[in-house]
Order: structure tokens, then sequence, then C-alpha cells
């Protein structure tokens, strides 16, 4: 057997590998002898059908068969001993002069090679990096939402500005009928508003849905409709009304911070506040940690040039999914697949030439965290080591579970190298510019 590739350029090759009968016989004979020991063939005592017959009835195929085997390993060996770092899989060439008829053969592989370039590091303009800090307005918010929810509930006998009411909203072209409970400020509006203001309970209201609540995301809930509804509904409503409740807001006192943190661990509103701060900052920085990535990465696909072998990944693609697809559907796959395949080769050049890549060490110590952590929530922080080792065993059991911690791992170490090698620039906002900055 012959091997040898033929470079096309820097990015395309082509391996031909020619097989003769030399290199498969002695296993086509093997497995033919196989076939006459073991095969039921009328007319014949098992074991004793001639041979003759046997390569007649089977030969073809199983030399087929061979060839095929002895193909792909051949070929599999030649690109890990030669170091090719391709990209996708090796595209036989058609031939059109191809026959099995003969013993000798000759194959032809296309190859798209993965490109040589370096990682800039340095772009001319630092990136952003979050600093989400909980501002008073964020936590003030956040202690008048815990003592509503923590509050007691006061029926009251008429509508008032601000009332929670409870009704049925009806409209019976669009087939609603959906039970329903809002804080009257959430109705958008003066004119809505003073539908309510006073109305009791078995009064019926005549609404429009269309800028009814504050929020327009509001009607998926209370009329029980799709997001996608939700954005173009506009029907007339009626609302009858059958329970008007006012929230007595809970006191800040020792009974309410037991029951939000345990007893005794905040004695006071400044601690209360304290924590919120700390918790809400703590959330804050997850997602200003996975922006900062977000934004890393698309500074180093925009920042680090070097071509692809489009056209071999494009034919590629064409013949690798569940379904063929055509010339012009895999160019539009390419198109859409494009930035994240670049983004998938510097993300493997960064992790091999930094030492980052997840080793199975590095993901059970991780999913050891991750375990404590989850049990830390549901209060049990003493877990024994039989115990923890045991979940984690069974956690690396899932292959989805595994690869989903995996990825996990692999960023929080991805994101520390940026942090400490990449010229970043700290920005302090609040929760709500953070919002308008990023997603505006």
């Amino acid at each position: 057997m012959k091997i040898t590739k033929e470079d096309i350029d820097a990015l395309n090759s082509v391996v031909k590998i020619d097989i003769t009968a030399n290199d498969y016989q002695e296993k086509v004979d093997s497995q033919l002898d196989d076939y006459r020991r073991k095969a039921n063939i009328p007319g014949f005592r098992k074991g004793h059908v001639p041979m003759s017959l046997v390569k007649k009835q089977y030969g073809k195929s199983v030399m087929i068969d061979e060839v095929n085997k002895l193909l792909q390993e051949s070929l599999n060996k030649f690109l890990v001993e030669e170091k090719l770092d391709v990209l996708g899989n090796p595209l036989p060439k058609m031939q059109e002069d191809f026959s099995w008829d003969g013993d000798q053969f000759c194959f032809e592989f296309e190859l798209g090679l993965a490109p040589e370039f370096e990682v800039n590091l340095k772009p001319k303009k630092a990136i952003i990096s979050y600093k989400i800090v909980a501002d008073d307005k964020m936590i003030n918010n956040q202690i008048e939402n815990i003592r509503e929810q923590y509050g007691k509930l006061i029926t009251q006998a008429e509508v008032e500005e601000n009332s929670n009411v409870t009704g049925t909203f009806i409209n019976e072209e669009k087939e609603i009928e959906k039970k329903s409970t809002f804080k009257l400020d959430k109705i958008k509006g003066k004119a809505n508003v003073k539908k309510f203001v006073g109305a009791k309970v078995g009064d019926t209201i005549d609404l429009k849905s269309k800028d009814l609540f504050t929020d327009d995301h509001m009607l998926m809930n209370i009329l029980g409709i799709s997001h996608d509804e939700a954005h173009d509904f506009e029907a007339p409503l009626t609302f009858s009304i059958e329970e008007i409740t006012q929230t007595e807001l809970a006191t800040l006192d020792q009974d309410l911070f037991d029951k939000l943190f345990g007893a005794g661990l905040v004695t006071s509103e400044e601690q209360l506040r304290k924590r919120l701060k700390e918790d809400a900052e703590k959330q804050f920085g997850s997602q200003a940690d996975q922006q900062l990535l977000n934004a890393v990465t698309e500074n180093l696909i925009e920042n680090t040039k070097f071509d692809l072998p489009a056209e071999f990944l494009k034919k590629w693609l064409a013949v690798s999914g569940e379904k063929p697809m055509t010339e012009e559907q895999a160019g539009e796959e390419y198109e859409r697949s494009e930035k994240g395949l670049r983004y998938q080769l510097i993300e493997g050049k960064l992790m091999t030439e930094h030492n980052l890549q997840v080793t199975y060490d590095d993901l059970k110590d991780y999913t050891k965290g991750f375990v404590r952590a989850q049990m830390a929530q549901f209060g049990d922080n003493k877990i024994e080591d039989k115990e923890l080792d045991d979940i984690v065993n069974r956690v690396m059991s899932n292959q989805e579970e595994v690869r989903r911690l995996s990825d996990q791992l692999k960023n929080e170490k991805l994101l520390k190298f940026f942090k400490e090698h990449i010229k970043l620039k700290t920005k302090e906002v609040t929760y709500e510019d953070f919002i308008k900055e990023v997603y505006k």
C-alpha cells in the first residue's frame, strides 16, 4: 500500500491511497474461510461447502468490506502520523471510471487544512469590563417588593389606586376566559385607571387590550396567550371583578429578617441593605462576566485574520448532515457557521498554547464544587466525602452533564486568562444602565 499527499495550496490537499491485493487478500481469505465453516447452504453439510461456491457468493462483498476497513484505518493513521490538522472530515473524490472488478485500487481524498495564524491579544482599544453595582434605587425597590411579598392582604369594598384586583377577562371571539390578579398601578393610561377606581365586586368593565398594561408582555400571563400573540394582540375585553384587596406591607423587623436569611443572621435594616446589595452584585458579576466573554470573543474574531478552505467546507457541509444539502444551502450554512468555526480555531489555539485544556481531574474537582454549592442551597453544608464522591460519579456518568460542566469550566478558564492578558477598561454602572448599554 502506498499513501501520498499532494498540497494544492496552504489550506487544501489531496491524499492518494493505492491498495493492492497483497494488502487485503489474507484478511479476505480468512473471512471467507470463516463463512465456509459456518454457512448453511442446501445440499451441503455444514463446514463442507466448496470454497469456490463461497467465493462466488460472498467473495466480492467481503473484499469490498475489507478494502473499506483498510482504507479507513490507513487514512486515519496517516492523518495522525503526519499531524495534519484537518477541518471537517476527508472527502472522497469521485472517479467516473472506478470499478471493483480488479484487484488494485486507487482512492483519493480531499482535505481541508486548518490555517496557521497568531492570535491578537492586544486590541487597539481596551475592551470594557463592566462592574455592575446595586444602587439605592434598586435596593429600595427590592425592599418594597419583599415587604409586599410578606405583607398581609386586606379585603376592600371598592377599587382604589393601590388595590390588587382579581377577576376574569373574557373575549368570546378569541376564546379567552382567564382569571388573573394584578395591581392597579400596572394598568396604563388615566382613562383605563378611572374605569377601575370605585368599582366593586360583581362589576364588569369594558376594556381594550391595546396599551392596557404598562408592560405589553403582561398580556401573556394575564390573558394566557403566547409571546408572539401578545405582540400583535388587539381585541375588546370584558373584566368581571371577583375580589379586591390591598397589601399591608410587612414591617422590617427581626421576624421578617429571620424568614429571609435564617435566625439572627441579619438584625437590622442596615444589614438587610448590605446583604441585598452583596447578593445582587454577586448575581450581576456572572452576567458581567458573560458579557465580557462575548465582547472578547467578538474582538478576537474581528482582529485575528486568517483564511479558511471555504469551498472544501461548503462541500463537506453539503454531505455531512443527516440530510444532503444543495450547493446553495451549503453556502448559506457556511455563512451562518463561519464565525463560530473561526472562534473554535482561535479558542483551540489559545487553550493549547496556554495550557488551558480541561483535564479529567479538573472536571472532577469542578463537579465536586458544583455539587457542594447545590447541596448548600438546600441547607446541607456537611456532606460526607463518600456521599459526595457517589454523587459526583453519578453526575459524571451523564454525558450531557459532563459536556455542560466541561463547557462551564472551559469558559471560566478562558475568562480568567482574558482578564489577565487582554487590555480591559473597567466601567462601573447600575444594572439599568448595563442593560441599556449592552442590549440597547
